[in-house]
């Protein structure tokens, strides 16, 4: 009897051993799965990790691949001193693929209001006021700008220590804290405008907070979200939006054959005899230089246009072999004051209400008819036939139909629509050559697409996970 039970004992006992034998290998079991999971989850959270540092270096490089494809496109119009056209396919702006990644050009529509859809294209600088040859008036002509950010603009600019009506120097800036200097020297980028005095983010940037041009859902719901916005359906740009440092007056010192522009300011006129000769042959050129006799001095090649009583064909057959300057670096004016003439052709309403002689009201009805007569804008001459003839030779040396100075700015997506990234590039073609001559980071930004394109490349995103 006492057998069988230290037999049980022994039984149980062993039966005891291996119950908790198997617990703890069901533990360690239980452990391991535990670390393969933990593993697990740490490779998949690596290769997200390595799929969203791939696909940023993809965008990254899918930019610099826009800014090589538009040097390439500006290199090789045409005709040099034009905007190359998105919608008549000159270049692609919209989507485009480099492998894996693609980009857009985020630009503006000078003949449309903004709305929630952006536009895509180039961008021309030489369409903007330029921070270092506009006046205080066409400054203070800008939307939102004030009369005495205006002024402080001009002497942050100028060369003295002079305070002008309404400005700023010198006792204003060392008295802010911190303190520095007033430059007094040109500017070198647009956001420098944010070191004058005055400057804010509302005069500045307006509700378009992410400089796209376009009013998305957060500029567009009062204090809901940033920026403060007023929620009436329209874009309030600020300053920003009109202003450049990078386009200049530069022009061709030749024509497109290698021939020496003909100053029309020239105390000899057998080259320009010679050449309304060829193009429109001996009578009507005598008939043009009669027009002509005693006028000593045309500030601009529209006025030339306007005093000669051609019409806008013939001027249009002979205005690329015609300059107003002697300087070897030709403008289309000369004037005592330095001028950076505006493109008329590609000019917004806002920009052109700024010009002398323009105003709002004829700012507005040059862009009524560059819609309607987009095939007859070859010269400035155009012009004339909006304006009344004092308003256009006032507004003759302040306009141009060229440019030299573009701006590219590109918004890239990498593989898998990951990892947005934005760089602003301006380019210069004033030479023959497509230089870079400013680039900035605009990541920080935020969206700039738009939402319709959001989602589509949400949707498309989702679909590879």
């Amino acid at each position: 009897m006492i057998k069988m039970e230290q037999f049980r004992f022994q039984k149980n006992i062993r039966g005891y051993r291996q119950a908790a034998v198997l617990i703890v290998v069901l533990w360690i079991c239980s452990g391991l799965v535990a670390l393969v999971l933990v593993f697990g989850q740490i490779i998949v959270l690596e290769y997200r990790s390595s799929d969203s540092a791939v696909a940023g270096i993809q965008a990254e490089q899918a930019a610099e691949s826009a800014m090589r494809y538009v040097c390439y496109i500006l290199e090789n119009l045409e005709e040099a001193g034009t905007m190359p056209d998105v919608e008549e396919d000159e270049y692609e702006a919209e989507a485009v693929s480099v492998g894996d990644a693609a980009f857009w050009l985020i630009g503006r529509d000078p003949d449309a209001n903004p709305d929630t859809n952006p536009v895509f294209s180039l961008v021309d600088e030489c369409s903007k006021l330029n921070l270092n040859t506009a006046t205080a008036e066409m400054l203070e002509s800008l939307p939102g700008m004030t009369a005495e950010f205006a002024a402080a603009i001009v002497d942050w600019r100028d060369e003295d220590s002079e305070v002008s009506e309404n400005g700023a120097e010198v006792d204003t800036y060392t008295l802010r804290k911190p303190g520095y200097e007033c430059k007094n020297a040109p500017f070198e980028t647009v956001l420098e405008l944010k070191l004058v005095y005055g400057a804010d983010d509302e005069i500045l940037f307006g509700e378009d907070t992410n400089l796209n041009g376009v009013l998305d859902p957060n500029e567009n719901d009062s204090e809901a979200s940033f920026p403060n916005d007023d929620q009436d359906g329209e874009l309030d740009c600020g300053i920003v939006e009109y202003v450049t440092v990078y386009s200049s007056g530069s022009a061709p010192t030749e024509t497109s054959d290698g021939e020496s522009l003909i100053n029309v300011n020239s105390q000899d006129q057998q080259s320009l005899r010679d050449l309304l000769t060829d193009k429109l042959g001996e009578d009507r050129a005598n008939e043009i230089l009669a027009q002509l006799a005693g006028i000593t001095e045309f500030q601009s090649l529209l006025e030339f246009f306007i005093r000669s009583k051609m019409t806008l064909d013939e001027f249009q057959e002979i205005a690329d072999s015609l300059t107003v300057s002697n300087e070897d670096s030709a403008s289309e004016s000369d004037t005592e004051t330095e001028i950076t003439p505006i493109n008329v052709n590609t000019a917004c309403e806002e920009v052109l209400a700024c010009i002398p002689g323009i105003g709002s009201s004829n700012a507005s009805a040059l862009v009524a008819y560059r819609l309607g007569h987009s095939d007859n804008l070859d010269s400035v001459a155009w012009v004339a036939e909006v304006l009344d003839e004092d308003a256009a030779i006032q507004a003759g040396p302040y306009l141009t139909t060229h440019t030299y100075q573009i701006s590219a700015d590109v918004a890239a997506v990498g593989q898998n629509a990951r990892s947005y990234r934005r760089t602003y590039y301006v380019i210069d073609v004033s030479d023959g050559e497509a230089k870079v001559i400013y680039r900035r980071d605009g990541s920080n930004l935020g969206w700039a697409l738009g939402k319709e394109i959001h989602s589509q490349l949400s949707e498309r995103r989702r679909s590879t996970e």
